[in-house]
């Protein structure tokens, strides 16, 4: 029974190690393959295709904007259950010679469960010294897994909030009825001639004008009128 133990060792790298990535990581992971990446391309996609089929735009974006915390939970619960999952695996494999009571793979997944949470029901009962041993790490492992994302849940609502204040705050930058163009104007203002530098302190956007950089021509137009100087205009 070395293959179920070999599965559930190579189950939990994979899983740890995306857990680290995605939460604890402050970089951005740039690899192709990761569990995080593809769980939220299998989900995406189908979301987003029940999303076109709602006609009203407002519930199209307000059933949209679920997706993001909804999501996060799932992938949460994800990790727990791939976790303890693999935890079966490794005591399947470690009771398959030694254990007298020749647990069913069942059996085994349901005592990683009830250890991975901690419960300590005592119905199932680790017999042999490797599944004392795995029980010891699991219940540690599960112990640190549900603290970690019960500190980083704030974290993430904090991040929704700021989110959701830019949402809202939208309408005073883009000026009522707000507009593209309104925006542009607020956020990349006229230059400003300053005395004391005896220069003009001008946005990079319209520095970029300045040196004639290419840019598309709607937003070349609202530079041009915004710097008074002439753009050149793709």
């Amino acid at each position: 029974m070395i293959f179920p133990a070999i599965a559930g060792v190579l189950i939990i790298v994979i899983v740890l190690w995306d857990a680290f990535e995605t939460i604890v990581l402050p970089r951005r992971v740039s690899r192709w393959f990761r569990l995080t990446r593809m769980f939220y391309l299998s989900t995406w996609i189908p979301w987003r295709g029940v999303a076109r089929q709602i006609k009203k735009s407002k519930q199209r974006e307000s059933f949209l904007s679920y997706y993001g915390p909804l999501s996060l939970l799932v992938l949460f619960v994800l990790w727990a259950a791939a976790l303890i999952f693999a935890f079966g695996f490794l005591y399947y494999g470690a009771a398959a010679n030694r254990d007298i009571t020749r647990p069913s793979l069942s059996t085994c997944i349901y005592l990683s469960g009830t250890t991975f949470f901690t419960l300590g029901l005592g119905d199932v009962t680790p017999h042999t010294s490797a599944e004392r041993v795995l029980a010891v790490f699991e219940s540690g492992l599960g112990f640190g897994f549900l603290a970690l994302v019960v500190s980083y849940l704030p974290v993430i609502y904090q991040a929704f909030s700021r989110r959701e204040v830019n949402i809202v705050l939208l309408d005073a930058r883009a000026g009522s009825p707000p507009t593209a163009a309104e925006i542009l104007r607020r956020e990349f203002p006229v230059a400003r001639h300053d005395p004391f530098m005896g220069r003009d302190d001008l946005d990079p956007a319209l520095a970029a004008v300045d040196k004639g950089v290419e840019i598309p021509g709607h937003l070349a137009e609202i530079f041009a009128q915004a710097s008074g100087k002439k753009a050149l205009a793709r």
